[in-house]
């Protein structure tokens, strides 16, 4: 699976980074690092609800901050396993 997450201005200023950090430490701390790839991206192309991510083919985009990020990660573990 893999997660792309906007690295762009909108979603820059709104916490990808910390975005980005926590799904690093969600991935490790599950033991899903040969399972899921976490990748930075430009523009999504849902700049007003920043931070965006998308799943593996990009249909769907999330609009995640720091606070729902762990949460949105559990859910992507049930499709994982």
């Amino acid at each position: 699976m893999v997660l792309k997450v906007c690295v762009g201005s909108a979603c820059h200023i709104k916490g990808s980074e910390q975005v980005i950090q926590i799904l690093q430490k969600c991935i490790k701390e599950s033991d899903m690092e040969d399972r899921i790839t976490l990748k930075a991206s430009f523009c999504l192309g849902n700049c007003t609800e920043a931070v965006s991510v998308t799943v593996d083919d990009g249909e769907e985009v999330f609009s995640l901050s720091p606070q729902n990020t762990a949460e949105f990660f559990k859910n992507i573990m049930k499709k994982v396993i």
